[in-house]
């Protein structure tokens, strides 16, 4: 059985796995597709040596085949197309107030524990999701990354009508702009990339380079003055932070999407203050979000095979992950795990 191992900074390895027998309440799956998250990145650059335990088999945004169920199991039967919720909520604590998908004692599948990048992955049967017969398994490996999409959508509270700022055109300020779309929003993508702004301009969406033009007065122009009314940073950088707040109307939200981990950004709190703003922190998903996300994507409204950079086997893992290093404007690669 193969499977890939991070193996230290900057380097993979291919090499034999093990076949986990489900027990009562899992599952084992044999793995399609898995896309590579921008944190399955950060791995490959060695930022997250503490939390991984190398050699470690990564990965989690997968889909898959059911192959065998353990004891109990009655959501999934051999056979099922499904998508894995790489989520593992440990015990409730009193802090997290019943959402467990940001809970303390939260273990995240394929970070903290093996992941999806191996001919067979063996989870809990509750973290997965059936796939409808329509969906293929290659697009079902963005469900992960589109239920992301969903949450903070859902997070912003956006309705139809209402003028939608995504500050970085990358995977998943892509689908959240679909996602967007998808709720009748006016949608607007601001990107540095050139090949990723001809990328979107090509899907249909409306968007600004802002390394070319003024921001601020393009949204005006655009909304005749209105502004924004839920801006989406997921850039992770210091000029998107600084737009967000520079382009939302009286009493717009931001929903916080990137990572902003290093050097803290300043971010104009007379703003918030001035015209009544809300930031709204977003992280991972929920099970309504995957069940939304299947559903936008069965709908065949997103141009899944349009977002894929690279699809490649497992033998060349360490390949793929530094064609990534090298492609700025690469959007989604797909891993085949049974090639």
């Amino acid at each position: 059985m193969k499977a890939a191992f991070y193996k230290e900074k900057g380097k993979f390895e291919l090499g034999e796995g093990k076949v986990v027998v489900p027990g009562p309440g899992e599952v084992r799956l044999d793995v399609a597709y898995c896309g590579v998250c921008g944190t399955d990145v950060h791995i490959f650059h060695g930022v997250m040596d503490k939390r991984v335990n190398p050699p470690q088999t990564i990965g989690h945004e997968a889909s898959a085949v059911v192959a065998e169920v353990g004891e109990g199991v009655t959501n999934v039967k051999v056979g099922y197309k499904v998508a894995v919720r790489p989520l593992r909520f440990g015990e409730p604590h009193p802090f997290d107030k019943g959402h467990a998908h940001v809970g303390k004692n939260l273990k995240f599948i394929g970070i903290d524990s093996e992941g999806a990048f191996q001919n067979s992955w063996t989870v809990p049967a509750y973290t997965l999701h059936q796939l409808p017969d329509g969906l293929s398994l290659e697009h079902g490996a963005f469900i992960e990354p589109l239920a992301v999409a969903c949450h903070d959508v859902k997070i912003g509270r956006v309705k139809s009508g209402e003028n939608t700022l995504v500050i970085g055109g990358g995977p998943i300020g892509t689908l959240i702009a679909y996602v967007l779309k998808e709720k009748g929003a006016n949608v607007i993508v601001s990107e540095v990339n050139e090949a990723r702004l001809k990328m979107l301009s090509e899907l249909g969406f409306q968007t600004i380079n802002p390394l070319k033009e003024n921001l601020v007065d393009r949204i005006s122009e655009l909304t005749e003055e209105k502004m924004i009314d839920c801006a989406f940073e997921v850039s992770g950088s210091a000029p998107g932070v600084k737009t967000m707040t520079e382009v939302v109307n009286v009493r717009g939200r931001i929903v916080m999407v990137a990572i902003h981990g290093g050097e803290p950004k300043p971010v104009d709190l007379f703003k918030f203050f001035w015209s009544e703003i809300e930031l709204l922190g977003a992280r991972l998903y929920e099970e309504d979000d995957y069940e939304e996300a299947i559903r936008i994507a069965a709908s065949g409204n997103i141009p899944f095979s349009k977002l894929i950079t690279s699809k490649n086997t497992l033998d060349n893992i360490q390949q793929i992950f530094e064609e990534i290093d090298q492609n700025p404007a690469g959007m989604k690669y797909l891993i085949d795990c049974q090639a």
